[in-house]
């Protein structure tokens, strides 16, 4: 399978350029220390056209040479975790860009500071501030939350050897794991990867020797958990939030309401997914499904899917969406865009990033099913994403979680709904268990992270958790979403996402991804059946150029959605009952 291009920005590792553009950079991050200096860029200082000009224009520039040169060695960390060499950029990059954080902080006071008629001079008198606008207001929003100068200074040039120490070393860790199966030491990857295998007994053989090969690295990850939930928590008190979830409320652009609208339908919904694990379980012969159960395939697929056979399906398909989209797709298969295969040593999961101008790198593992070129579409919609906010400086460019996974989702619907259309019987019944099995991933289980992780810190506050005490706080949240629809549980979940080990709460996002994406598809089509998807492809493309730009509440008005209703979350998941209706009757029948 194909392995993404590196060389269109160094020759390799070892490339002198690589060196010289380290280096340009230490020297550009200390003449930015120099220019924050001479500017007075610190809270309480005035803040003048000329200042923010020369600030916002420099800081663009360095974060635009440090997108590139750590894309390029991420995709060696992320490929092969035992590349020495790779480990050694990062580690120099990371140390390169250290007063970064400090700077940042240093901003957000000194903009913070304005007031309303102070602003407003400064947009009159100011392109760069104009352009800036939202990242001005917003932080006078963050500045209310942060320490003191020297201690934001601490706190930034301390994280690498505290949370982003803990969560480097459970990933170095976990991406090397392996687990004795039938006799055969395979990574771990492998054996998440036999959940999927129509064979009951492998999956049940795969998960206990999973499951064993978690437990045997649980005291690293016990204290990798307790190291980064301990600085967050810590810091998330000192800034003076009323609770740990509130520092993610600010970072995802959202209010206390949004979330609790969003979680209310989805609590609401739970009984719903029930039924789709139940009729799952019936059509496995069982009256409840086990954890090896829930990405076991059911129906069939007379295509094979084969890496090949889907990026001609998402192409198709997204040229079906708009020629734009389609060329889009072939232009990241012909540029190499992609590391497709799993491999020892590569990081499981998927994920996209930004690599340069347009361009975007994207991970993956697949295996040949609809699930894997599902989630191809969902990454190729982040690449997608990527080009939209491509002609803006990187500080417009900064997208909440929230917002991040609009695009991703969208594509993904295409992809689905694509698939179902002309599906018949066994086919059918393959699409909508596929469809049913991500969105209960995103729903169900994502709400099953985030009350694991909310009483994490809340036990956190007291001391260490054990690892006992992180298997039975998992288990507790998989009873509270799951229900009696699931028998045997996972305890060690915790161990497996990595998300817990990097931003506070990096799940509930996905959720809220999923059902405005939903949302905004709905739209498409009744847009398109108007014969006005024109129309609406040229809104959603400015949606999506200006996520940086504006919060959710005011993107999503534009399409007359409103975020505290909880009509528009109902609507949403409404489109997934209806898929949990097709899918007792297709099992019943």
């Amino acid at each position: 399978m194909p392995r993404w291009r590196t060389d269109d920005l160094y020759a390799s590792l070892t490339d002198p350029q690589l060196d010289q553009d380290l280096s340009a950079l230490g020297e550009d991050v200390q003449a930015l220390e120099t220019l924050f200096d001479t500017h007075a860029v610190r809270a309480g200082s005035p803040v003048t056209p000329g200042a923010v000009d020369a600030v916002m224009g420099d800081l663009n520039a360095v974060l635009t040479r440090l997108g590139r040169l750590r894309a390029y060695v991420y995709a060696f960390v992320t490929t092969d975790s035992r590349d020495e060499a790779a480990q050694a950029r990062m580690a120099a990059l990371t140390t390169l860009t250290l007063p970064l954080g400090p700077l940042g902080s240093r901003l957000t006071a000194w903009l913070g500071g304005l007031d309303d008629a102070a602003l407003t001079h400064l947009l009159e008198n100011s392109e760069v501030a104009r352009a800036h606008e939202h990242r001005l207001r917003r932080a006078a929003e963050l500045a209310r939350y942060q320490m003191t100068p020297p201690e934001e200074d601490l706190a930034a040039r301390l994280h690498p050897a505290s949370g982003g120490g803990w969560g480097k070393l459970h990933g170095n860790v976990s991406s090397t794991l392996t687990g004795e199966y039938r006799g055969q030491v395979l990574p771990v990857t492998a054996l998440r990867a036999l959940a999927s295998d129509p064979d009951a007994g492998v999956r049940e053989d795969a998960y206990h020797a999973e499951v064993a090969a978690w437990k045997t690295q649980e005291t690293v990850f016990a204290a990798c958990m307790n190291g980064v939930k301990g600085e967050a928590g810590t810091l998330a008190a000192r800034r003076g939030f009323t609770d740990v979830v509130a520092p993610s409320l600010l970072s995802n652009g959202i209010d206390r309401e949004t979330l609790d609208a969003m979680q209310a339908a989805v609590i609401r919904a739970l009984p719903d997914f029930r039924r789709y694990f139940r009729a799952k379980a019936r059509h496995l012969g069982k009256t409840q499904l086990d954890w090896w159960d829930l990405f076991a395939p059911v129906g069939q697929s007379d295509t094979h899917w084969d890496y090949a056979a889907g990026e001609a399906f998402v192409e198709r398909q997204f040229r079906a969406y708009s020629p734009a989209l389609g060329d889009f797709a072939a232009r990241a298969f012909r540029e190499r865009w992609i590391d497709a295969g799993p491999r020892d040593g590569k990081r499981s999961g998927a994920f996209c990033m930004k690599w340069q101008g347009a361009d975007s790198r994207i991970l993956m593992n697949h295996d040949p099913s609809l699930d894997s070129v599902s989630t191809l579409a969902h990454e190729l919609g982040h690449a997608y994403h990527n080009v939209q906010l491509a002609p803006l400086d990187p500080l417009q460019q900064e997208t909440p979680m929230t917002l991040a996974e609009t695009a991703s989702i969208f594509c993904e619907t295409i992809i689905q709904n694509a698939a179902l259309a002309t599906a018949q019987g066994a086919e059918r019944l393959y699409v909508l268990e596929t469809q049913l099995m991500g969105h209960a991933q995103v729903v169900v289980d994502i709400h099953s992270r985030f009350l694991f992780e909310k009483a994490v810190f809340e036990r956190r506050a007291g001391g260490d958790l054990n690892p006992s005490d992180l298997n039975t706080l998992m288990v507790q949240a998989q009873r509270d979403t799951y229900g009696d629809a699931l028998n045997t549980p996972h305890p060690y979940m915790w161990a497996v996402k990595p998300h817990y080990y990097g931003r506070s709460f990096y799940n509930y996002p996905y959720t809220f991804g999923l059902l405005f994406g939903l949302g905004l598809y709905a739209q498409y089509e009744q847009a398109r059946a108007q014969g006005q998807e024109t129309d609406f492809q040229a809104r959603y493309d400015a949606l999506l150029a200006a996520t940086g730009q504006a919060t959710p509440l005011a993107l999503a008005a534009r399409f007359g959605i409103d975020l505290h209703a909880p009509d528009f979350w109902e609507g949403s998941l409404n489109v997934i009952r209806r898929q949990i209706d097709a899918y007792e009757a297709t099992t019943q029948g």
